[in-house]
């Protein structure tokens, strides 16, 4: 996005100067004027301009999947008022507070005054997923824009109580985790120091957890540079696998494998797909398309390769109930509704029931997931104090044994 420098006058008339980010000179006049200012002169800003503006450009914050949630539903209160699309886009721009999500809503006004369908343009800004292009592509042929938008709302909000759950259930065991390495971190330093230099002056035999957990120490502290990189090598080599396409298979494939949160994973997963399958039918799309757009919202390569074969298994001839029994991930109850959905008609409907169904589900294993892990944390933590206790009071209780039989 191109940075503007302009001079104008405000609503008392007053000449104003400063600096706006747009697409185009156009689009800067129109910022202007939603902001009350009227442009006199609008010209490129130069290069590697002042500190304030590149501040405020650093300092923007990116367009969110709130921004577009929000969006989706005053699209739909507005089309359904009957407002047209390109009154609904410019009323929309000049009452947002975001600057870059306002900058989003005039490209995408540019995009429909130049001629393009809405759905182009939404692929042209490059903030909007694959998902939700094909949605509004479908509203677009079918003339249920406004509802379109309205599901959209729907699934977006589902996604981030999802992610909020979630991370709900999983601040605790973090924060334990996180203080037990920082404990560990500051005994390695710090008091197991201080006990090695009070065993040395009695030049007694220690025990083998004594040593271990001295000479532990002592290799942190004399070589921390190589223990502070291998760990940088390692998180940067888990991110570099991760970000392959093999890598993130076997990653996915891992998660939905994990003891305690990986079965809660798989559920949440395949709610995803059975929201946005059944949104895709209802709204409809044909069931290969959907498919194809369905395996980029899951958010799992793995369950995405399984969605792939059973679009592969539909193409041939083979009905859903049958690829879905295939890909070996649903449960008995899911392929007995698929079943009824493909012998009634009604496949839309009871895969939206398959989601709420994975959501209770999904929503109850979250709220018990604290209490699940809870356990493991407490055992894990009573594991590490027992190693510490005994590799410091055992030779504690060595020396002070053989002082008393002296006496």
């Amino acid at each position: 996005m191109a940075g503007f420098s302009y001079r104008g006058r405000d609503a008392r008339g007053g000449l104003v100067e400063g600096a706006v980010d747009a697409v185009s000179q156009t689009a800067a006049a129109d910022l202007l004027l939603a902001r009350g200012v009227t442009p006199l002169e609008i010209t490129p800003a130069r290069q590697g301009g002042g500190f304030a503006l590149t501040w405020a450009r650093l300092n923007q914050r990116k367009v969110n999947d709130e921004d577009i949630m929000f969006f989706s539903r005053q699209m739909y209160t507005l089309l359904k008022a009957g407002v047209p699309i390109l009154q609904a886009l410019g009323g929309l721009r000049e009452s947002c507070h975001v600057p870059t999500f306002a900058a989003v809503l005039g490209r995408l006004r540019e995009g429909l005054d130049s001629g393009r369908e809405l759905s182009i343009a939404l692929n042209d800004t490059g903030v909007f997923s694959p998902f939700y292009i094909a949605m509004v592509k479908v509203g677009e042929m079918t003339g249920r824009l406004d509802l379109i938008f309205l599901r959209l709302f729907e699934h977006l909000e589902f996604e981030k109580e999802m992610r909020q759950k979630i991370s709900a259930a999983i601040r605790y065991p973090t924060f334990v985790i996180i203080a037990m390495a920082v404990a560990i971190g500051v005994i390695n330093l710090f008091v197991i120091p201080a006990f090695s230099k009070v065993f040395k002056q009695f030049n007694a035999e220690l025990p083998v957890i004594t040593r271990g957990l001295i000479a532990f120490s002592d290799f942190t502290i004399n070589y921390w540079w190589l223990v502070l990189g291998l760990i940088a090598a390692a998180v940067f080599g888990v991110r570099h696998w991760v970000s392959t396409p093999e890598g993130r298979l076997r990653w996915d494939r891992a998660q939905l494998r994990l003891p305690i949160i990986g079965p809660t994973i798989n559920k949440a997963t395949l709610a995803r797909f059975a929201r946005a399958f059944a949104l895709s039918l209802k709204s409809g799309l044909p069931v290969t398309q959907a498919f194809a757009v369905v395996a980029q919202v899951v958010d799992n390569t793995w369950i995405a390769q399984k969605l792939d074969a059973m679009r592969q298994g539909v193409e041939r001839g083979e009905s859903i109930l049958r690829t879905a029994s295939a890909s070996k991930v649903f449960t008995p109850i899911v392929l007995q509704m698929i079943q009824v959905g493909e012998e009634s008609g009604d496949v839309d409907g009871l895969l939206m029931e398959v989601g709420e169904m994975y959501e209770r589900e999904v929503a109850y294993e979250v709220d018990n997931l604290s209490a699940r892990i809870e356990p493991i944390l407490i055992v894990s933590l009573a594991g590490l104090v027992l190693l510490l206790a005994l590799g410091v009071f055992l030779p504690m209780w060595d020396l002070g044994g053989a002082m008393m039989n002296r006496k």
